[in-house]
């Protein structure tokens, strides 16, 4: 089947020597992984090599067999030209860190279009605005709606946080966080992407990194912490 589609890159793994499998999260099919054949044989396919960058925004053209197979396009045009994400240190680490949280989050090969136009607004809003400190933490929150597991806020009056159930409690469990993290995860749900940066200092991002990706790993099987986290963690450290 021939489709047309707007497309996320999540990423790139090169294969053998000349070739690449490209992962997308697709708006009309969700999930879609594409052979890229002697994508480094050429001057002219080198060039396409800069359309896979992490979270690289495309307009594609496709051939979906929709057989658990590996897809191929047919057409690759940038459907959004990044104009800072990939020349500010901050920015580029911060879309490297969160190409591989979907890696391991995006699973199924299922269309999910509410998803796919959350995530395409946030990274227009992320290329045209400055002050981005707090954005890789807003959106890890956000994500967890499309999960299934965003926080119960019923009862944010309670001063604990229990991660497992994903509500706040009076009591003080093992699965819960401190008083002190649950001050800045409430914190946290109050923000919008266009929120004062200031409201965190460097250490409270630290300790609200962690505890995204300890939520995370609680709710969903076979999470793995990123690699890049340590160097989100250098970049974010003052």
């Amino acid at each position: 089947m021939q489709v047309k589609t707007k497309a996320i890159v999540i990423s790139a793994l090169k294969y053998q020597e000349k070739s690449l499998i490209v992962k997308c999260f697709t708006e009309s099919d969700g999930l879609k992984s594409y052979f890229v054949a002697n994508a480094f044989s050429s001057r002219k396919n080198q060039q396409k090599i800069g359309y896979f960058q992490p979270l690289t925004i495309l307009e594609i053209e496709a051939t979906h067999k929709n057989k658990g197979t590996l897809e191929y396009f047919k057409e690759i045009r940038m459907g959004y030209p990044y104009v800072s994400v990939y020349h500010d240190i901050v920015k580029s680490s911060i879309v490297l860190f969160l190409s591989e949280v979907l890696h391991h989050c995006i699973q199924e090969e299922e269309k999910n279009e509410a998803f796919y136009t959350y995530l395409e607004s946030a990274l227009h809003w992320l290329d045209e605005h400055d002050e981005v400190v707090n954005f890789h933490l807003i959106l890890l929150l956000g994500m967890t709606r499309f999960f299934g597991f965003y926080p119960d806020a019923s009862h944010t009056e309670a001063p604990f946080f229990e991660l497992t159930e994903g509500v706040f409690t009076p009591y003080h469990g093992v699965s819960c966080l401190s008083e002190h993290e649950t001050m800045l995860f409430k914190k946290l749900l109050t923000l919008r992407f266009d929120s004062p940066s200031k409201l965190f200092v460097a250490a409270e991002r630290q300790v609200l990194l962690k505890i995204m990706m300890d939520y995370y790993a609680v709710h969903l099987d076979g999470f793995k912490r990123p690699k890049s986290l340590e160097v989100l963690g250098e970049v974010f450290s003052s």
